[in-house]
């Protein structure tokens, strides 16, 4: 795909949340189209702020304006309050271990995000990270907006300015780290037509359950350059939008979790490099060095990271059966 086509793509596919206001509009063409909505928030340890998060939106989007049917915690086992809180706020919370445990063990930020398109019933899943500060709706009729009023539109990416938290104040740039060390050079290096995207790697996103059971998930933080890579395979480039959500706040992490990242981020790539025919498949290592200067000693601080390519969820037979049930009991 040449360069045209992604700023043709990038005027004809980006839009800002208030073009989908109010959310009464976005109501009624939800009924229209006799389709049922889930919010799902993968977790990790979240006490801080998944109580707030649930709140609004149980309020603002399930009970007050009824346009989601679901809040789903998808939890990656948290040894803190976040599976407590989020029940009390009114949640389905799940493990991810408890949820297909037939198909083996997995990790990661993608494993929770594979296993919730069994756990959430609504035609669209829409993805909400756990640690927004600033949470508001927006942040969901954004990204469900053109799915519900484009029947061509199939999965939507959110973008916003996200500040970075310096000694005591925020400055309004410097956030996304990872995006631009990592995820943008390697999309325009190796798939140029998804350069358009301006947050590959926001947790903010939503599509059709028809789409997303049909793609592989990568099952650490590869998962989102996958999801874009494969779906745009698939799909199309146009069948893809974005969303700008204004700011976002939230809890920025230190340089050596933003190494991991990047870590899992590459091995994605390499991955679906392979899976492509691009590179050969190859054994790459699992474990990165860190280091840590302790008492003006360095010291060497292995870390196991394996991301491993979850199939389109459609082949798993547990999924089919309990998609089977839930259709059954719906008619």
């Amino acid at each position: 795909m040449n360069e045209i086509d992604t700023w043709e793509w990038f005027g004809n596919r980006t839009f800002h949340h208030s073009q989908f206001e109010p959310i009464a509009k976005l109501r009624a063409a939800k009924e229209r189209l006799g389709l049922s909505i889930s919010v799902c928030l993968p977790t990790r340890e979240e006490a801080a702020t998944i109580g707030p998060i649930i709140r609004v939106l149980r309020k603002s989007l399930l009970e007050r304006s009824r346009l989601i049917d679901e809040i789903v915690v998808m939890d990656a086992g948290s040894s803190d309050d976040t599976k407590e809180i989020a029940l009390a706020e009114g949640a389905m919370v799940f493990t991810e271990h408890e949820v297909l445990p037939e198909e083996g063990p997995g990790s990661g930020k993608g494993e929770g995000l594979w296993k919730s398109v069994h756990a959430c019933r609504g035609d669209l899943i829409c993805w909400i990270d756990a640690d927004i500060r600033n949470i508001h709706p927006r942040f969901v009729t954004g990204i469900l907006g053109p799915l519900l009023l484009d029947p061509s539109v199939l999965f939507v990416k959110g973008f916003y300015e996200r500040p970075i938290r310096e000694r005591n104040a925020l400055r309004h740039t410097g956030g996304g780290r990872v995006t631009e060390l990592a995820a943008r050079p390697l999309l325009n290096l190796l798939w140029p037509h998804l350069a358009g995207f301006v947050q590959p790697l926001a947790g903010e996103y939503a599509g059709r359950r028809e789409v997303l059971e049909q793609v592989p998930f990568y099952s650490g933080y590869g998962v989102e350059v996958g999801l874009l890579v494969d779906i745009s395979a698939r799909f199309g480039l146009d069948a893809m939008a974005q969303v700008d959500l204004d700011r976002r706040v939230h809890r920025n992490q230190d340089m050596q979790a933003l190494g991991r990242m990047s870590f899992g981020i590459l091995q994605a790539v390499f991955l679906q490099l392979a899976e492509e025919g691009r590179s050969a498949p190859g054994n790459y290592s699992t474990t990165m060095l860190q280091f840590s200067n302790r008492l003006r000693e360095y010291h060497i601080e292995p870390r196991e990271i394996v991301t491993m390519r979850r199939p389109p969820i459609v082949t798993v037979d547990g999924y089919r059966r309990g998609r089977a049930a839930a259709i059954a009991a719906s008619e």
